[in-house]
């Protein structure tokens, strides 16, 4: 009886380590620039609170899945294939849990060239792709079973002839208002923020020309990611060209740009991504092709202003990042040092500390977490 005791107990603490072991790791979805024979996917298990990473299963069979989003409910994960037309597509994929595996439902054409980002809404009802070549967006209705239908193109007009990146259209981002009302896309070309309503019907999710339909930003900024704040009051947006972070307020689908505060002092146009830590209090952005690194801000929880505070040095060419949901690290996908650096974030001060623990990868450049 006494051993039978001993062997219950120590079921039970294994069944306890093994759930506490769980609650501490996420699904780490690694996207890169890979030929369609290679892994371009890779899937990881990150333990949020240690900052260790262990391979799962990587996926090849598609060409430069440079960008990619994974759905609310981590069933389904869909990716871009950044290459120029007719080829450019987005992937469809359902995902197990239990196994990691990722299996293809569907592929649909962009017909818009280098796809390069890909925001799905949080009932997975829309897909809507940035086309950078393209100088569009492709929007997709998705089915119940999570498969894409055929793209509905918006393509823009405009630019400088005669610059050298702002001669025609370059969408960059596409990113929806906190409460799913408007869907916004930045041009790199234009120096625009485009705006749609975002209409909900039997059939399912459409977009409507906004009022207005753009926001116009300062010549040469080049938008680039947008982030908003916890709050849902504030947005912030970093452009590629300007190397400056914009204030935005936000207030019923209206972005009205307050502050721009430099992120690349080296002006070099090679900003990138931008993130917010869960609390709300730090802020960091991305900078490449000189002194490549993530600027870092503290923000004022009163008015949104940002005050720069620091800046960590980086791998070479760091593109998107991302910050686990309980703020301890940020991970840094650098591209030409085939890593995904892992980053413990003071949360006091806000600074960086390296933990050496990277995470090898050939050309990552956009990292998704999701549940177990």
């Amino acid at each position: 009886m006494s051993n039978l005791k001993y062997f219950l107990a120590g079921v039970l603490i294994m069944a306890i380590t093994s759930c506490m072991q769980k609650d501490s790791e996420l699904f780490l979805f690694v996207g890169s620039y890979a030929g369609a024979t290679d892994p371009g996917i890779n899937l990881f298990r990150f333990d949020v609170e240690k900052g260790t990473a262990v391979p799962v299963k990587s996926l090849s069979g598609i060409q430069d899945p440079s960008y990619l989003t994974v759905s609310r409910d981590g069933k389904f994960v869909y990716s871009v294939s950044e290459t120029a037309v007719p080829d450019a597509k987005v992937c469809a994929y359902s995902f197990d849990k239990q196994t990691g595996t990722l299996s293809l439902l569907n592929e649909q054409h962009t017909d818009g060239s280098a796809p390069c980002y890909i925001w799905v809404d949080s009932k997975r009802r829309m897909a809507v792709t940035a086309n950078y070549n393209g100088g569009s967006i492709s929007v997709f209705s998705i089915s119940a079973d999570g498969a894409l239908l055929p793209a509905e193109v918006y393509a823009y007009e405009g630019g400088s002839p005669g610059a050298e990146r702002q001669a025609v259209p370059h969408l960059h981002c596409v990113y929806a208002s906190p409460d799913e009302n408007y869907l916004y896309a930045n041009d790199l070309g234009t120096d625009r923020i485009y705006k749609y309503e975002i209409v909900a019907s039997d059939k399912g999710l459409s977009l409507r020309e906004g009022t207005p339909s753009s926001f116009s930003l300062p010549a040469g900024e080049g938008p680039r990611h947008t982030v908003f704040h916890p709050n849902g009051k504030w947005a912030y947006l970093i452009s590629e060209l300007s190397g400056r972070v914009a204030l935005m307020y936000y207030d019923k689908g209206n972005l009205t740009p307050v502050r721009f505060v430099e992120a690349d002092t080296l002006h070099v146009s090679g900003s990138a991504d931008i993130h917010i830590t869960p609390d709300g209090r730090f802020l960091y952005a991305s900078n490449r092709l000189k002194g490549d690194g993530i600027a870092i801000f503290s923000i004022d929880l009163e008015n949104g202003q940002l005050t720069k505070i620091g800046y960590q040095l980086t791998g070479i060419h760091p593109r998107n990042f991302v910050i686990t949901p309980n703020g301890k690290f940020l991970l840094c996908a650098c591209r030409d040092s085939h890593i995904v650096q892992v980053y413990e974030i003071d949360k006091q001060s806000g600074l960086l500390k390296d933990t050496g623990k990277d995470i090898r990868v050939s050309k990552p450049v956009c990292l998704k977490f999701t549940d177990m």
